[in-house]
């Protein structure tokens, strides 16, 4: 297999094949390219790229091989330092799911100690996810963290804990710091559909530029493409199936609510006619 050159990433046009948001190309790059992880998460973390000696990803797979269950979860688990634990996760369809599913990765990596270990020795859990939807429509934000606090004060309970949101479809709500940390520019890395609007995307920032070329390697790749392929399709009828879920239970619920508004117009009818048949009674006994 022959790799293409830089070169090659700066004079390719047209569409790209495999994004980022694909969930494969996505791993595939993290994992291939030590420098772009601690890149990314020192964007995410707001952490200096210096103090991030050593990214060790804990589940690597075999780049390639075929992924059998459609639902295979490609999952990034991070150690950072040896001192940080990170869950990293591209998520394109809203399974209704991801409040429940995020705490369970990040219970699973907090859940870390072995026998006869102290748990101040617990290292700190970051979940971090990039969703293509808006977790709470009526509480829209590009990059939202999550703790545990005091309801009635506010005040940390653990600083240990935490839960990251990235949405990729508001990069419009990116604060001033988000800006800072470039990691607006990286949402739009991840959306870039053609390798013009990489290249405009990634100028002049060394790292994004190394991501792209990254993305246009595997994408050279046959074997990965494949893999990529697969996981595209996979989400095509994960998404359909996730959209007809959605349209049945929207069809149920509204169904039972005019069931629910039948009966209690029925109700109104029959106490009104009982009301009637009483006033007929007294009437006949006059």
């Amino acid at each position: 297999m022959t790799l293409h050159t830089n070169l090659s990433f700066e004079t390719a046009t047209g569409s790209i094949d495999y994004p980022f948001t694909n969930d494969y190309m996505f791993r595939a790059i993290l994992q291939k390219d030590k420098q772009v992880l601690k890149a990314l998460i020192a964007a995410l973390l707001h952490l200096k790229k210096e103090s991030i000696h050593d990214v060790a990803i804990t589940n690597p797979i075999e780049l390639g091989a075929a992924i059998s269950d459609k639902d295979f979860i490609l999952d990034i688990r991070v150690n950072l330092n040896n001192e940080q634990l990170i869950d990293l996760e591209m998520q394109m369809s809203n399974e209704y799911n991801w409040s429940e599913r995020s705490i369970s990765y990040a219970a699973r990596s907090f859940d870390q100690l072995n026998s006869g270990e102290e748990y101040k020795e617990v290292l700190l859990v970051h979940s971090i996810g990039f969703l293509n939807f808006t977790l709470f429509e009526d509480q829209p934000e590009f990059f939202a963290t999550y703790e545990l606090r005091n309801k009635k004060t506010g005040h940390l309970y653990s600083s240990k804990f935490s839960i990251h949101v990235l949405d990729l479809t508001r990069i419009d709500l990116a604060t001033a710091e988000d800006q800072n940390y470039e990691i607006d520019r990286w949402a739009k890395l991840f959306k870039a559909k053609t390798w013009e609007e990489l290249r405009m995307i990634a100028k002049n920032n060394p790292d994004l530029l190394q991501a792209s070329n990254d993305l246009y390697t595997v994408n050279a790749d046959e074997i990965i493409r494949q893999q990529a392929r697969a996981r595209a399709d996979a989400e095509f009828w994960e998404r359909n199936k996730n959209a007809k879920i959605k349209q049945l239970e929207d069809t149920i619920i509204e169904q039972d609510n005019t069931i629910a508004e039948n009966q209690k117009l029925l109700a109104e009818k029959d106490a009104e006619l009982l009301r009637l048949q009483k006033e007929l009674a007294k009437l006949k006994q006059l």
